[in-house]
């Protein structure tokens, strides 16, 4: 008798995509939908969810919340938390449309936010990001029934059970416009699928969209939560999303830098690399072994101006690149970029480990 759909383990499913103007032209979700949902097949329902660029311009500068809360109870004590740390520029349940498939739906709300100065002097913290960061954190960790899942500037994830053009219409995407977009089915290997383990999953403007299975999770998990993270949703994804944030961030590297350490080259390759690269990809390796990302896997990582895509060294899960004239489209299969884009300049598959680096132009967006 043939297993229905869900009844079933498929490591290999999940379906992730993106689109990026390198002009920092704007585009509404309509795209980013269509493209997600030609891979219906890859994905039971159980999770789906986007990220957007570029998409509060009126709040640009001020931090953008996406909270869920379980009820009543959760909401009042954040706000009376938020209120003592942050002055509240706007608040306001985000906009969103009834869908028969997508159910048990939590309060949703956002909020645009500036930190209070004199608060974060008394917490001896550096920056606003890094007083964001420890807010979010503490959120997440300590009220229950509370999960801030989007705090990035000028950005937001929009994310819930169902599947993802379901989501997409349900958060009524068609109403944003954004430079970058990025998206995920989910089919859950480990996991059950539940709001707050929908992709993506984002730390302040880094967002993580993932198809795989992360072998190294226990011991990823461990290495960044030395470090003032705590991976409360029970998912290899938040882990990766913390670990970019930690060395982009606060390490200071540049994005291929943090591939090269999630995805770092195989000792034969370093050995055979010229001095100058052998003696700094032996450091990275050594100084950031804890972060190497083992298993197949797919990402697409999204940040303010770029969008990276990378695959696990063996590349055991599949990457399509599309380009034409201003535009770059990554994606899990090449028909999720042609029925957006049928006629394309280029289109190819990068190789295992090799980051695709997309950035828009210093001033567009």
């Amino acid at each position: 008798m043939l297993k229905r759909e869900g009844e079933i383990r498929i490591p290999s499913g999940c379906a992730i995509s993106g689109m990026i103007a390198k002009d920092g032209a704007k585009q509404n979700g309509e795209n980013i939908i269509k493209s997600i949902e030609i891979m219906h097949e890859r994905s039971n329902g159980l999770g789906g969810g986007f990220a957007a660029y570029g998409i509060y311009p009126e709040f640009k500068d001020y931090y953008a919340f996406h909270i869920f809360y379980d009820g009543k109870y959760s909401k009042d004590k954040t706000d009376a938390y938020i209120e003592t740390r942050f002055e509240i520029i706007k608040m306001e349940v985000i906009p969103t449309k009834d869908m028969k498939n997508i159910t048990d739906r939590p309060l949703i709300w956002r909020y645009f936010l500036s930190p209070l100065e004199h608060i974060k002097k008394q917490k001896y913290l550096p920056d606003d990001d890094e007083y964001v960061f420890h807010c979010v954190t503490s959120i997440n960790e300590k009220i229950d029934g509370a999960y801030v899942f989007s705090s990035g500037k000028n950005m937001g994830s929009f994310k819930a059970v169902g599947y993802p053009e379901d989501v997409g219409r349900f958060y009524k995407l068609e109403e944003y416009e954004g430079y970058c977009w990025t998206a995920h089915g989910r089919y859950p290997t480990n996991t059950p699928g539940w709001w707050g383990g929908a992709h993506p999953f984002c730390m302040l403007d880094t967002s993580v969209v993932h198809n795989g299975e992360i072998s190294s999770y226990d011991t990823n998990r461990r290495a960044i939560e030395q470090f003032g993270y705590k991976c409360t949703l029970l998912t290899d994804t938040e882990a990766i999303t913390y670990i970019v944030d930690y060395l982009v961030r606060q390490q200071g590297m540049t994005y291929e830098e943090a591939s090269k350490v999630m995805a770092a080259p195989f000792w034969e390759v370093i050995d055979e690399m010229p001095n100058k690269d052998k003696e700094l990809y032996t450091y990275l390796r050594n100084a950031y072994a804890n972060f190497l990302i083992t298993g197949p896997f797919s990402i697409l990582v999204g940040y303010t101006g770029g969008l990276m895509a990378l695959n696990d060294r063996l590349k055991l899960r599949s990457m399509v690149i599309g380009e034409k004239d201003n535009m770059v489209y990554l994606a899990s299969e090449e028909s999720a970029i042609r029925v957006v884009e049928p006629v394309l300049d280029k289109v190819w598959s990068p190789m295992g480990g090799e980051p695709v680096i997309v950035k828009v132009e210093e001033g567009k967006y």
